[in-house]
């Protein structure tokens, strides 16, 4: 059988999604595993492609995850190389607003627009709703003239800010290191305010139904990845260090600050 392999997630610029695909192929020939890699378009939920039942390796964000029943298999998660995930698998949300914009902290936003991209996104929702209930009190429930979205995507947030749609944005931190990359890239149109505190980063995953053997090879191929001296280049293009085992105890912090911020009354960021 041949299984799908999808990287749209951080597919986030031609190269990025180019160095997946060449990386999908040598965990292919690795692992004795048939991937073929599909795209899968902006404009379609990822939602769509989380279901399909020949998934051998997706991204996907913790909470989607966490939620699914049945629940896709954990293959393995990137491990990103920039020095401010220590060499860990985990990620940040950035508070972003145009580099020409007035703004100069998080604060100075307050009362004007904010972005989000859907529900059930973490870097994207989950995490900025956590990082602004320190700000909330009773005086001041609401911190935001307006809350617009679902923006869907990190790139639909870039899109938005550079506009002038919204005033700041959420953006897993991963993704805007892999569009900063690119020094023709529209993100490095904007300059970070603040960033949450790190959390478990999205997962490669099969679907529920792939057979153990094929998740298992699959899962040593990519565990295999930042020892290869001929992924030198892809892992460089791709800002990794390598693949680490998804310990799945870790996603329960996800849950945690969406109840933290229900209970508190405080159900989107806004």
């Amino acid at each position: 059988m041949t299984w799908i392999a999808n990287a749209r997630m951080y597919g986030v610029t031609p190269d990025a999604a180019s160095a997946w695909a060449e990386l999908f192929a040598w965990v292919a020939a690795r692992s004795g595993v048939r991937l073929d890699v599909v795209a899968h378009p902006a404009d379609r939920p990822m939602a769509e492609l989380w279901a399909r039942p020949d998934l051998g390796c997706a991204f996907m964000c913790g909470r989607p995850w966490l939620r699914a029943a049945p629940r896709p298999i954990p293959i393995a998660r990137p491990l990103p190389s920039p020095a401010r995930y220590g060499g860990r698998a985990r990620y940040m949300t950035d508070l972003a607003v145009r580099t020409d914009a007035p703004f100069r902290t998080l604060e100075d936003t307050f009362g004007h627009r904010i972005g989000y991209t859907l529900e059930e996104s973490h870097s994207g929702y989950n995490a900025p709703r956590h990082h602004l209930l320190a700000h909330r009190s009773e005086a001041r429930p609401r911190l935001f003239a307006r809350s617009v979205g679902p923006l869907h995507t990190p790139r639909g947030v870039v899109s938005a800010l550079l506009s002038g749609e919204i005033d700041v944005g959420p953006l897993d931190s991963y993704c805007l290191d892999l569009m900063r990359a690119d020094p023709a890239d529209g993100a490095q149109g904007l300059r970070i305010l603040t960033t949450t505190v790190p959390a478990p980063i999205p997962l490669l995953m099969a679907s529920p139904g792939c057979p153990a053997p094929v998740a298992d090879a699959l899962r040593g191929a990519f565990l295999a990845v930042s020892d290869a001296p001929e992924l030198a280049d892809i892992r460089g293009r791709l800002l990794l260090r390598g693949f680490g085992a998804v310990d799945e105890a870790d996603y329960a912090l996800l849950s945690a600050w969406d109840r933290e911020a229900v209970q508190a009354g405080y159900p989107q960021p806004a």
